[in-house]
C-alpha cells in the first residue's frame, strides 16, 4: 500500500520527515510522499531517511489557494525541492504567513488570552506556522478542551479572532509545481466541496483548464461514494488518480498513516506506478523539447 499525502514537524505534523519514514517502514509502505503546507524544508531529509530502503520516498508539497471562494489544495507530487521559482514563491508565502499569524495572535491577545508570538514559534518547531500552532498554544495553557473549540471560537473561518490569508492564484500553484518537474493534484476535492458533485465539476473544470494533472480520489475523510464521484469525475476528464491520508500525526490522532480512518483507506501500489509512468513521460517529453 501507499500513502502520497502527509505532513511532518516541518509544517502541522508532529513527526519529523525521519519519523514519518520510520513509521512508514514500519508499516510496509511501498510508496509515500511528504507534502508539507507551503514549505519543501524536510524534503530532503525525508528522502535521505528513505535512500536505501524498501520505501519510495516522493518529494511533494501542498499549496494552499481559493478558488470561487473555496480553499483549494495542490498537492504538486515528484517536484524537485531546489527549484528556484518554487522556493521563492514560497518563501513569499512564508512571509505572508508571518503577518497573518501576528495579526492573530494580537487578536487572541486583545480577547484575554495570554499568548505570544515567541510561543507559537516555539511550539511549531518548523518553517510552516499557523493555526494550528496557536491552537496548540491554548490548549497547553488549558484555554480549551480540544483543537475544534479553538477554532471554532477563535481562529476558525467563523472565529472572532480569523485573518484572510494571502495566495497565490490557483493557476499559478498549478503552474509552479509543472516549472518544479511535478505532477498537480487536487487534495481532498469533495472534502472541499462539502461533498456536493456540482461543486467538483464545477472546479475541478476550470482546474483541468489550468493543466491540474490529477484528483485525490483516496482520502482519510471520504465516504464510500465521495471516493466513487472522485473516481468518476478522474475517468471522465483523463485525469490522474492519487490519494492519501493527510496524515499529520499526534494532533490528529483519529487518521493513521496508510490506513486513514478505522482503516477506510487502502490505496494500492498500481496508483503510484501510474503517476510515476506519467512523471517520466512529462520528464521525456520536456527532454526532447529542449535538445
Amino acid at each position: 500500500m501507499i500513502d502520497l499525502h502527509m505532513h511532518s514537524s516541518c509544517s502541522d505534523g508532529t513527526l519529523t520527515p525521519e519519523g514519518l519514514v520510520a513509521a512508514a517502514l514500519d508499516l510496509r509502505l511501498e510508496a509515500a510522499a511528504l507534502t508539507d503546507h507551503d514549505t519543501v524544508s524536510g524534503v530532503e531529509r525525508f528522502l535521505s531517511a528513505a535512500a536505501g530502503t524498501p520505501l519510495h520516498a516522493v518529494p511533494g508539497v501542498e499549496l494552499a489557494s481559493m478558488l470561487f471562494n473555496k480553499d483549494i489544495h495542490i498537492v504538486g507530487l515528484f517536484i524537485d525541492p531546489r527549484n528556484t521559482a518554487l522556493l521563492s514563491a514560497l518563501e513569499q508565502m512564508r512571509l505572508w504567513r508571518e503577518e497573518r499569524n501576528a495579526e492573530m495572535v494580537e487578536k487572541i491577545r486583545s480577547k484575554g488570552y495570554e499568548i505570544t508570538m515567541d510561543e507559537v514559534l516555539a511550539e511549531a518547531g518548523g518553517e510552516s506556522i499557523g493555526r494550528p500552532h496557536m491552537a496548540s498554544v491554548l490548549l497547553k495553557k488549558g484555554y480549551f478542551e480540544n483543537m475544534q473549540g479553538v477554532f471554532n471560537r477563535l481562529i476558525g473561518r467563523n472565529g472572532s479572532c480569523y485573518v484572510l490569508r494571502k495566495y497565490f492564484p490557483v493557476d499559478a500553484c498549478i503552474r509552479l509545481i509543472h516549472e518544479a518537474g511535478g505532477l498537480a493534484i487536487w487534495a481532498h476535492p469533495l472534502h472541499v466541496a462539502h461533498g456536493a458533485r456540482a461543486a467538483l465539476r464545477k472546479i475541478g473544470s476550470r482546474l483541468v483548464d489550468y493543466g491540474l494533472d490529477g484528483l485525490e480520489c483516496y482520502y482519510s475523510m471520504f465516504a464510500e461514494q465521495q471516493q466513487t464521484d472522485a473516481l468518476e469525475f478522474a475517468r471522465a476528464r483523463s485525469l490522474l488518480v492519487s490519494g492519501g491520508s493527510d496524515y499529520h500525526g499526534a494532533s490528529h490522532p483519529q487518521v493513521k498513516l496508510g490506513s486513514g480512518i478505522d482503516g477506510n483507506l487502502a490505496i494500492p501500489y498500481e496508483i503510484f506506478e501510474r503517476l510515476l509512468a506519467a512523471k517520466q513521460t512529462r520528464d521525456s517529453h520536456d527532454s526532447e523539447k529542449t535538445s
